[in-house]
């Protein structure tokens, strides 16, 4: 029965004296922030592992981890008299005093796991050290632990064992999931700790079946086979293999190709100097490198390790490490982004068509991410039917090809045209090419519909959407030549004023230069107010304001925005798609050979401007199984 009188309780409540809380009361109090569910335990547990050098690690559970979980590694085990202290609070060996938080490396450090997880399970400790005649166990049933360890029987090394999880806190217990629920989650921790130490073998038993079973990868050449294991066979086929070093940084890690994108955000695995974190930075960055090239509301698939000296980034910003705050923030933003960004703008269709990228050893971008120069886009000419084989084929080199662009059909397109005319078919200086070097995409054969380009390689088919790969070619020339000619600008008739607090005006007068190249004139006439005088050409009829603000909101959480150039690119996609060839436009073969020709030069040649594939490959293998050939 409800108390019927609360205002007497919050006056007793109030009249109470400070206490100190008993060791039992706070250990669970502080499992309320490490331990969430059986998975939140086997991560701190297999941490401690890897801390402690283990080479090997085997974890049995039952019941979803809710019944039992074991975690037994081959490290270098706990001193027998450092057991019962393990099992305190703050008790730990891997900091000493405040200095060392400036450069941890250790996974585990704060001393909280061991005992939180032991205030509210029955746990039993038993652990071995080279010279050791035996193990030493020690045990606790959700209160203080034994005072002693005792001997026992045991291999180098250390076994953790936790049964009854939230037995004596059945609030917690009660909002545990379905044991397949449970389940899962511990399995997607074993396997985030599995991509992070190759180097380490692991072994998931559920219910005593082995689920999972992963040996050591010491070779950098095989790190591939343990992400297939993990991720499966399709990302593998999709991977591109990355990595980039560059002030102190250094990303290496695969990253699946836009046409392997999710539904969900449920393979993405990133690390920093080895922890797995998921960090709002690096999440942001990652998704500003896929923008141009992923389908509106999919996510990417990535395996990727940040690696950088430990006192550029703090781990010590919350109780389950999950989170990290960079030194350098903008720094880590912006070297993910362009690493990510320019990887995949590098891959043609010949890359993705034959997987170079996920077999090889991992390759080194070096520390240029520029854009490299323009490559001269080839037309190719040849009969029809003609063989690929044996075959001569003439490539004549032009400034673009023409597929009768429109003209500019409005004050937009017309601001484009001011900064460069939109070249027209130039013939020069032709040379004979042995046709038996087949290009990625082949040569074209037919045109289906008046929508589809079907060519043939000799791997087998090509089906190319003739609009989808004609607007990418035309939207990214159409970025290059907008950059190169610098952004042009228009005075507003009646300048903007915008009501800011003190700290976006400061942001604004910091990064002015920033505005200033992007086409914008803002100044600060108040403490609290920025009057924009000019914006960019093509985003005359944007809603400045709003714009103005998210830029500022970005800059602040990110240390840089790219709205700007994100609305800027909307209108080029936009232009690109009105103005490329469209369906039903019948094409001559050495228009359409141009085309392919244009797709293997071209950077995200493999997606449209909104994301949707452009191409697609039916090998002869795959052919010959629909018509049942070879049976």
């Amino acid at each position: 029965m409800s108390n019927p009188n609360p205002v007497s309780e919050s006056q007793n409540a109030a009249a109470r004296r400070i206490h100190h809380l008993s060791s039992q009361l706070a250990n669970q109090i502080a499992a309320g922030e490490v331990v969430e569910r059986p998975a939140s335990v086997v991560k701190e547990l297999l941490e401690n592992s890897l801390d402690a050098g283990a080479t090997q690690i085997e974890i049995d559970v039952e019941q979803g981890g809710t019944r039992l979980i074991r975690v037994r590694d081959n490290g270098v085990g706990i001193h027998r008299d450092d057991l019962v202290l393990a099992l305190n609070r703050h008790a730990t060996s891997k900091i000493i005093d405040a200095s060392d938080l400036d450069g941890i490396v250790t996974l585990g450090f704060r001393g909280e796991a061991l005992p939180s997880i032991a205030s509210i399970s029955r746990m039993s400790l038993v652990s071995r050290q080279q010279g050791d005649d035996s193990g030493w166990r020690v045990s606790s049933e959700g209160y203080a632990p034994e005072e002693a360890a005792v001997p026992c029987a045991h291999p180098l090394g250390t076994t953790v064992e936790i049964r009854d999880l939230f037995f004596n806190t059945p609030a917690r217990r009660k909002f545990l999931r379905k044991e397949k629920t449970e389940f899962n989650h511990l399995e997607e921790v074993i396997k985030r700790i599995a991509l992070s130490r190759f180097d380490v073998g692991l072994q998931l038993k559920h219910n005593q079946r082995v689920v999972l079973s992963l040996r050591p990868v010491t070779n950098v050449d095989h790190y591939i086979d343990r992400v297939e294991a993990v991720c499966g066979q399709p990302f593998r086929q999709h991977a591109l293999a990355i990595e980039y070093e560059a002030a102190g940084l250094r990303l290496w890690g695969w990253v699946a190709l836009p046409a392997f994108s999710r539904s969900q955000a449920d393979m993405q695995y990133f690390y920093v100097n080895g922890r797995v974190v998921r960090d709002k930075l690096v999440s942001h960055a990652i998704r500003q490198a896929y923008r141009d090239v992923l389908y509106h509301g999919r996510h990417p698939a990535f395996v990727l390790n940040l690696e950088m000296s430990s006192e550029q980034v703090d781990v010590n910003v919350h109780p389950t490490k999950h989170e990290v705050r960079f030194r350098e923030g903008r720094l880590a933003h912006d070297f993910i982004f362009r690493a990510i960004h320019r990887s995949l703008a590098e891959v043609r269709p010949g890359d993705a068509e034959s997987g170079i990228s996920t077999d090889q050893p991992l390759p080194s971008l070096g520390p240029n991410l520029s854009t490299p120069a323009t490559q001269v886009p080839l037309q190719t000419s040849s009969q029809p039917g003609a063989s690929l084989r044996g075959a001569t084929t003439t490539y004549t080199r032009q400034s673009n090809i023409s597929l009768g662009m429109r003209e500019p059909l409005n004050d937009v397109y017309q601001a484009l045209a001011n900064v460069t005319a939109i070249p027209a078919a130039i013939d020069v200086e032709s040379e004979e090419t042995d046709a038996s070097e087949v290009p990625p995409l082949g040569f074209a054969v037919a045109q289906l519909h008046g929508v589809y380009i079907l060519a043939q390689n000799e791997a087998g088919l090509i089906l190319v959407d003739m609009h989808a790969a004609h607007e990418r070619i035309t939207y990214e020339w159409m970025k290059r030549t907008f950059n190169e000619g610098g952004v042009k600008s228009q005075p507003l008739l009646v300048p903007l004023s915008i009501a800011v607090n003190q700290k976006e005006a400061a942001l604004a007068e910091e990064f002015s230069t920033v505005f200033a190249s992007l086409g914008f004139d803002i100044q600060r006439i108040a403490p609290e107010v920025l009057v924009v005088r000019e914006v960019p050409t093509l985003l005359s009829d944007a809603d400045i304001e709003t714009l103005v603000r998210d830029v500022l909101a970005d800059i602040n959480t990110y240390g840089e925005s790219v709205r700007v150039q994100e609305r800027l690119n909307e209108v080029l996609s936009t232009m690109a798609c009105h103005g490329s060839v469209r369906a039903n436009r019948m094409l001559t073969l050495p228009e359409m050979n141009a085309l392919l020709r244009d797709m293997e030069r071209t950077e995200r040649s493999g997606q449209c401007n909104h994301g949707r594939p452009t191409w697609t490959q039916m090998t002869l293998a795959e052919l010959d199984k629909l018509f049942l050939r070879g049976r």
